[in-house]
């Protein structure tokens, strides 16, 4: 299912309340929105607007509603991944490799891990050998 697209700050307390849920507004305030300058108001319009676009659910907890993201936040990555695939770079992942292999700075961790992945590429596509 695709989702609708997020705004960069909907992003960041998306990401935020998925790792702090259930999470009620004041507790979004007191941890988010505080630091950033952002008032009650703003943090319970960007929720309820994050719960219209499907992203949020919003259960009664008694004195306040908690909200719980719908999506796990793999899934919410590669929802994000696949919309700046499809939207920034045209659908096409040869401007990212091209920053992969010219601009990016990499741990060996991080190295491990894309290796493993192109592995899993190639054995998931019958080995990819002498496909253009």
């Amino acid at each position: 299912m695709k989702m609708p697209p997020l705004g960069d700050q909907e992003l960041e307390l998306l990401r935020f309340i998925t790792e702090h849920a259930p999470i009620t507004v004041r507790e979004a305030v007191e941890s988010y929105g505080k630091d950033r300058g952002l008032a009650r108001t703003t943090i319970l319009t960007m929720m309820e607007r994050l719960r219209a676009k499907g992203y949020l659910t919003r259960s009664d907890a008694g004195v306040a509603n908690e909200y719980s993201p719908c999506l796990s936040r793999s899934e919410l990555m590669r929802g994000v991944v696949r919309g700046f695939v499809e939207k920034t770079l045209g659908g096409t992942l040869s401007p990212f490799m091209a920053y992969l292999t010219e601009d990016a700075e990499m741990s060996p961790e991080e190295l491990e891990d894309l290796k493993r992945l192109v592995e899993e590429l190639e054995s998931r596509e019958g080995g990819g050998k002498g496909r253009k």
